[in-house]
């Protein structure tokens, strides 16, 4: 059976003879498509990282970024198509505030997930609507409940991680984040792993220049998500590039 233009890729609300919903996948295809967007759950908190692609010489360092503060304790990272992100981002942000707004205290992760990810999935159902081409990875951390990271993707789909790799170099960021022993390690030395797994697993024949975002939340930052300090950045990106030269060398 042919899996495309056999009529059954037209609308989001219409299954195929073998069960499949196309205009879902296609929605997963564009997150493939992205730039690779990692985070990892260490015994402190959350570390996320950005490889966004730099497709012009004339491009500002720093706008249009991946990194975004839901509230001011949950971190978000997205990979896809970036208007189909912010659309998703602010859904959460107005998510996270009714429900500050109502009960008086931050919304916990699981319960942003849960909602959030309802939205997403009601894209999926509708002929006249389309599924966001996006895939969100959500990071908190406090005292309490320690360090939490989920994901979701265009199918509206929710799930847990301790390390969680989306885009572009899924599989091979994925096979580099299952040889590290993540509940030992701090979000300093998760920060060094996660640019060196970007640096690595980074196309330069097809994408030659990138931006590298790093952010944070967890016990360095008592619980708030923070774009990740200057002196730290620069110590990341030194270590990814050393250890990518090694490995050329070898």
């Amino acid at each position: 059976m042919s899996s495309i233009g056999s009529g059954y890729d037209l609308s989001a609300g219409q299954f195929s003879p073998d069960g499949r919903v196309f205009q879902v996948e296609y929605a997963i295809k564009a997150v493939e498509n992205s730039g690779s967007v990692i985070a990892l759950r260490g015994k402190d908190g959350v570390v996320f990282g950005v490889e966004k692609i730099i497709t012009s010489k004339l491009y500002e360092e720093g706008s249009n970024r991946r990194v975004h503060s839901v509230d001011t304790h949950l971190g978000a990272a997205v990979a896809g198509l970036l208007s189909d992100a912010r659309a998703v981002v602010n859904r959460a942000r107005d998510e996270a505030a009714n429900y500050r707004d109502t009960y008086q205290v931050p919304i916990p992760l699981k319960t942003l997930t849960e909602r959030l990810g309802k939205y997403m999935h009601y894209f999926t159902v509708y002929g006249s609507l389309r599924p966001f081409g996006v895939s969100i990875l959500l990071g908190t951390w406090d005292e309490t409940n320690g360090p939490k990271l989920m994901e979701i993707d265009p199918s509206g789909t929710a799930r847990g991680y301790y390390g969680c790799a989306v885009g572009k170099g899924k599989q091979n960021a994925k096979t580099e984040i299952e040889k590290l022993d993540l509940s030992h390690m701090t979000c300093r030395e998760l920060v060094k792993e996660v640019a060196k797994v970007i640096y690595s697993v980074h196309d330069e024949v097809k994408d030659k220049h990138f931006e590298l975002e790093l952010s944070w939340i967890g016990k360095e930052t008592m619980g708030t998500h923070q774009l990740v300090p200057q002196e730290i950045y620069n110590e990341a990106k030194t270590y990814a590039e050393e250890a990518l030269n090694d490995s050329d060398d070898d």
